[in-house]
C-alpha cells in the first residue's frame, strides 16, 4: 500500500478507449489492452436467438 501511495496507481485499460485517455489526462500511467471478447459460435448464436424469440 505504501509503494501505491508512494509511487501512484498504474493502470491497464481492456477496451474502452475513452477511459485509458481519461485516465492519461490525469497524467496516470497506462496501457492499453485492445480486447474483444471472443466471437459467438453458432451454438451460442442459435441459443440466443432462442431466448429473444421466448423459446427454450
Amino acid at each position: 500500500m505504501k509503494k501505491l501511495l508512494k509511487e501512484g496507481p498504474k493502470v491497464v485499460n481492456i477496451g474502452v478507449e475513452q477511459f485509458y485517455l481519461d485516465v492519461k489526462t490525469q497524467k496516470t500511467e497506462a496501457v492499453v489492452w485492445d480486447w474483444k471478447p471472443p466471437a459467438a459460435s453458432g451454438d451460442l448464436l442459435s441459443r440466443l436467438k432462442k431466448l429473444k424469440k421466448g423459446g427454450n
